[in-house]
């Protein structure tokens, strides 16, 4: 095999994005610095760093964790303030790793890591079990539409590899989990992040457990089904228009799939004018292709001129995306600001930005019960709960459990331009 087909054979490769979530200290950035070294993604020099950092810090052993805390008040506090990202490989896959805080007023940077993953691992403290942290996590995570969660139970090094022990946490843990909605699947997987046990290679300590390494469950996982196929929309984020020799009446529309799949011959209708047309040939910068589908960008040309600007979208005739002012969503509060009925801000959603103004504060949710609270409605920091509001313009949306691109929004103060929550739609 060529260096050429080598280089194909690894930009075709699948890729998986996860996060790790779970309360302060239960391993998340050690556990990556883990798979990081057990899967040869440290580079000499790297791990040279660790080691000598490791040794001028007093550590017994050499602390992984300084492979994703960058931040200086991380490396001194020994917790994980920002979120991290990380990419490593296998033969069998791609990865990019969030790592997020586990501080509840670090929560926002949770979501923010987790909007865009595939999969998520919570990791549990074997000696604490299940813990305020832990509900918010997987809460979140389900709020957020991920399937695939592994409950990776950790420092089972200081339980004494106890089997009673992990199987009282997975039964905790199914008790909670049986309330929430959107996860598919749950793996539990005894772990010891430190020594490497169950991580990439099978544990001796644990010969009671059959079931797959984190490496492999991570490697093997299908994750196919995640993204909508069906549904087809494209957010037009910019109008082509060249205005060259070669190019001179081109008027091309681009964006990046957020569902479904295109080619040239499609009847297809642009939102929220209605207009009808038909798909002339979808454009990369490696030539024109058959068909476009999700995550894919590209650029649709069309067999008619119709008005279309950036914030539209492109869809099939006989499945549109659902067109209105009045929204319904679940809302994560990212600011020290309180929020408030009737307060006004700037709407991001796919390409477009619109004002609005929140109409009604229906509830919060408690996180550890995942009960309504409608006796208190003004939303803190890293609240949870759901809100209608009013938009200036009309917004072409899909209900989040059916489309995650189409189907989430943040808000944005219009004078400081502070990210103010993140939303889900209903």
């Amino acid at each position: 095999m060529t260096d050429q087909d080598n280089a194909q054979s690894y930009t075709d490769m699948d890729l998986l994005r996860f996060t790790t979530a779970g309360s302060v200290d239960d391993g998340k950035s050690t556990l990556i610095g883990r798979l990081l070294y057990d899967s040869k993604a440290i580079f000499e020099d790297q791990l040279e760093a660790i080691e000598k950092t490791s040794e001028q810090r007093g550590d017994e052993n050499m602390n992984l964790a300084l492979l994703t805390d960058g931040l200086r008040a991380e490396r001194e506090q020994g917790i994980t303030i920002d979120v991290a990202y990380r990419y490593f490989a296998t033969p069998r896959r791609k990865f990019i790793i969030a790592d997020t805080p586990g501080h509840i007023q670090y929560t926002r940077n949770m979501v923010t890591g987790a909007s865009t993953a595939n999969l998520a691992i919570i990791l549990v403290d074997a000696r604490k079990g299940l813990i305020e942290q832990t509900c918010r996590h997987s809460f979140i995570a389900d709020l957020l539409r991920i399937q695939h969660v592994v409950i990776a139970i950790n420092k089972m090094d200081l339980v004494d590899w106890s089997e009673e022990r992990f199987l009282e946490i997975k039964e905790q843990f199914r008790r909670f989990a049986s309330r929430l909605d959107s996860i598919v699947e749950v793996t539990f997987i005894p772990i010891s992040a430190l020594k490497g046990d169950n991580v990439a290679e099978t544990s001796e300590n644990m010969p009671w457990y059959k079931g797959p390494t984190l490496l492999y469950h991570l490697e093997t996982v299908y994750i196919g089904s995640d993204e909508n196929h069906v549904s087809a929309r494209f957010p037009v984020q910019w109008v082509i228009r060249p205005h060259s020799d070669e190019h001179h009446d081109f008027r091309g529309y681009a964006g990046r799939v957020a569902g479904g799949v295109f080619k040239p011959g499609d009847q297809v209708v642009v939102q929220p004018s209605g207009f009808n047309a038909v798909i002339e040939a979808v454009h990369t910068m490696d030539g024109e292709l058959k068909k476009v589908f999700a995550p894919l960008s590209a650029a649709i040309t069309l067999d008619r001129e119709i008005d279309i600007s950036r914030g539209d979208m492109i869809a099939k005739p006989n499945n549109p995306p659902s067109v209105g002012q009045d929204i319904e969503a679940m809302i994560c509060w990212f600011s020290e600001k309180p929020l408030c009925s009737r307060g006004k801000f700037i709407l991001r959603h796919t390409t477009k930005d619109t004002k609005a103004v929140i109409r009604d504060i229906k509830y919060k949710v408690d996180i550890n019960t995942l009960h309504k609270i409608e006796d208190d409605l003004e939303f803190r920091l890293n609240d949870i709960g759901r809100i209608s509001l009013r938009t200036a313009a009309p917004l072409c949306y899909d209900p989040y459990k059916m489309n995650r691109s189409t189907g989430s929004f943040i808000l944005v103060d219009p004078f400081t331009n502070e990210t103010m929550g993140a939303a889900m739609i209903i």
